[in-house]
């Protein structure tokens, strides 16, 4: 019995296109921000607007990775790759978390202990007041839009916000939304800190802007690559996305019942699905095949199942509960 042959003239999930435009409009604020901090850490010699410069060069960067990200995941499947590029969008936003830790969260802090050790006159507030309000606008406009984004699908996904946004298998989504959130937080601190080296005339909190912007860089850039190793590896999926796919299973007129059932994302909003299942009747051996392809070819329909592959259970197993989905151990 042969597994149902993935579609390889089709594209993955219409969630991707929204994706893109969420990095596009991040890539173009990140660009103009990053240009605007450089000119005033020249300007005005600020440590704090100088890691802010480099957060924004590096989150420029990454979303360089997970634009390309976003394009190579949506490939269509083909003979070499029958379950399709879409592991591709975890490889490249591994590459974008990378960059974030290296570029954003090292240099910002190396550049804080320096001025710490090393303090320089700052001067030119004002300049570096406008620059961060500019940025502020700017990447909120970004926010805004990964973050409208994020709530259409957690309501969909019956999830929370933040709950969603982690567990999502949408990597560039993810990470559009935490370098954003990031981002603003890191506008405050550093506006934090030059405000009181003005006030002050010490470059200290200035320097310890610096360091915190840093470590929140690091934070966010070890979560992201958490997150991408996670489906890397192989997640499986939610158990509420598992249950629905069990009782569609179960309801299917062939299908006596379900032995086992295992579904793991190879992409964003894509997944393989592997069964074992009970076909009524006492069919011919040619004849169940036909059946169990069928089927396959039914599930495989669905624009999130890359690949369906049914096969008949063993005798005596325990059918699965689409109320209580646990999976059976099996030796």
């Amino acid at each position: 019995m042969s597994p149902s042959r993935p579609r390889h003239d089709r594209a993955h999930s219409g969630e991707t296109p929204e994706s893109l435009a969420t990095v596009l409009i991040a890539l173009g604020a990140n660009l103009l921000v990053a240009i605007a901090k450089s000119i005033a850490a020249v300007l005005t010699g600020a440590a704090s607007m100088v890691a802010e410069a480099a957060h924004s060069w590096a989150d420029a960067g990454n979303e360089v990775f997970l634009y390309i990200a976003a394009r190579r995941s949506v490939r269509p499947a083909d003979p070499q790759h029958p379950l399709g590029y879409g592991r591709n969008a975890y490889v490249w936003s591994m590459f974008a978390a990378f960059g974030l830790f290296a570029v954003g969260a090292v240099v910002s802090v190396m550049h804080g202990v320096n001025e710490l050790l090393a303090p320089e006159p700052a001067e030119r507030f004002v300049i570096s007041y406008t620059v961060l309000a500019l940025a502020f606008v700017l990447e909120g406009v970004s926010f805004l839009q990964a973050l409208r984004q994020s709530r259409r699908q957690a309501r969909h996904a019956e999830r929370d916000l933040l709950d969603h946004v982690m567990r999502t298998s949408d990597p560039t989504l993810r990470a559009v939304f935490f370098e954003d959130a990031a981002a603003l937080i890191g506008l405050v601190i550093a506006f934090v800190g030059i405000l009181l080296h003005q006030i002050t005339g010490s470059a200290v909190p200035d320097a310890l802007g610096s360091i915190l912007v840093g470590v929140l860089l690091a934070v966010v850039a070890i979560t992201l690559i958490r997150q991408n190793t996670r489906y890397l590896v192989g997640a499986s999926v939610d158990p509420a996305v598992r249950a629905a796919a069990l009782r569609r299973l179960t309801a299917h007129p062939d299908v006596d019942g379900v032995t086992y059932l295992h579904i793991e994302y190879v992409g964003p909003g894509r997944v393989f699905l592997l069964a074992a299942v009970d076909l009524r009747g006492d069919a011919a051996e040619h004849d169940i095949a036909a059946r169990l392809n069928a089927i396959e070819d039914e599930l495989a329909r669905s624009p999130r199942v890359a690949w369906a592959v049914l096969t008949l259970s063993r005798p005596g197993a325990p059918v699965l509960d689409a109320d209580h989905p646990a999976q059976p151990m099996r030796g």
